[in-house]
């Protein structure tokens, strides 16, 4: 069992871990300098795996939510990604609707497809959450490819229109469109921060550590876990909205395993329940496979499954959960025995 101070009685106390309330000038300087960065960013790499950093970095945030703070890990998150780039590519290219517009639908189609997902998934926990939650995202995979007149099946949505208020330097060029939906994706992060830190976030945490516990004091565990399941959804089918409309396609790929598990990968790898550590994560991988295709290097997956084992074997906080960790220590602070994010063995994950 975890240390009592994110369990219930705390929660009503208001009594948390730091990492949950702290409210350091450092944490304010932290966020200026992630800003600054994230405006910077296209100066420095090419504008369209800008783009997709910041959407990769939305989509691990997302999953951290649900994994980091409620301690459910799914492995069908794709389905999320995937089902809004379909409904943004689809709205844009037979509306003709703003690109924000079009991005806000298809996460509000995303959040609608993970209700009864969820309703159907949270009674479950550890492998067998993961479990039912990648067998939904494989049935849509195969809802997809089959329904060939909409989805355009193995071929896909092909050019997908970024309109913005009929202002062409946006519509054409990635570097100005970067800068068009960088509001969306700093909103979504927000609000992924905002739900941690609230009073919903705190209790999340302790149906999370203690969910019979929880139950005793009188909280519906499984509304809370749906709850922050269909939040994740809707911030995860953000990012593959505005990811589709960089990109000007949806293809399958986006409601495969295979991108369920790299965003599982790019969280693992910054750090479960940190948030930052999402973002951290997503810029290394990102960057790393932007890298090695551009040099022509086949092993791509090869490159990034060893970062990965090295990074668990080596770092079990991840990239940024060891940072901080090291920092508090310098410090003379007392860091928790167990990461907030990690998971431990009750959750069988």
């Amino acid at each position: 069992m975890r240390s009592t101070t994110d369990t219930p009685e705390a929660v009503q106390a208001g009594q948390t871990r730091p990492g949950l309330r702290g409210r350091s000038p450092a944490r304010w300087a932290l966020l200026a300098v992630g800003l600054v960065v994230a405006l910077a960013l296209p100066w420095v790499i090419y504008p369209p795996v800008a783009m997709d950093i910041a959407a990769w970095a939305l989509f691990a945030v997302a999953l951290d939510l649900l994994l980091g703070y409620a301690g459910l890990l799914s492995f069908g998150h794709a389905a999320f990604w995937g089902s809004s780039a379909y409904v943004t590519g689809l709205v844009a290219i037979e509306l003709g609707l703003p690109f924000p517009v079009a991005a806000l639908l298809g996460a509000v189609a995303a959040m609608a497809l993970a209700l009864p997902i969820g309703l159907l998934s949270v009674r479950r926990s550890g492998i067998y959450f993961a479990m039912v939650t990648l067998a939904f995202a494989q049935m849509l995979f195969f809802v997809v490819n089959q329904w060939r007149d909409v989805t355009g099946g193995e071929n896909g949505l092909q050019g997908v229109p970024r309109n913005f208020f009929g202002i062409e330097a946006v519509e054409t060029e990635p570097f100005y469109f970067y800068y068009a939906a960088l509001p969306l994706i700093l909103a979504g992060m927000w609000f992924a921060w905002r739900v941690v830190h609230s009073p919903f976030g705190r209790v999340l945490v302790a149906t999370r550590d203690n969910p019979a516990r929880a139950r005793a004091l009188g909280y519906n565990v499984e509304r809370y876990r749906v709850t922050v399941f269909v939040l994740s959804a809707g911030l995860a089918g953000l990012a593959g909205g505005l990811f589709a409309l960089s990109h000007g396609f949806v293809s399958l790929q986006e409601v495969s395993w295979q991108t369920s598990g790299k965003v599982v990968l790019i969280t693992v790898l910054g750090g479960i329940g940190t948030l930052w550590g999402a973002i951290i994560g997503a810029g290394l991988i990102v960057t790393l496979e932007d890298q090695l295709a551009s040099s022509g290097f086949d092993g791509i997956g090869i490159i990034t499954g060893s970062v990965f084992v090295i990074v668990v074997l080596l770092f079990r906080s991840g990239v940024w959960g060891t940072v901080t960790n090291l920092v508090a220590r310098r410090r003379g602070q007392k860091v928790p025995s167990e990461d907030i994010g990690a998971a431990d063995s009750e959750q069988g994950l």
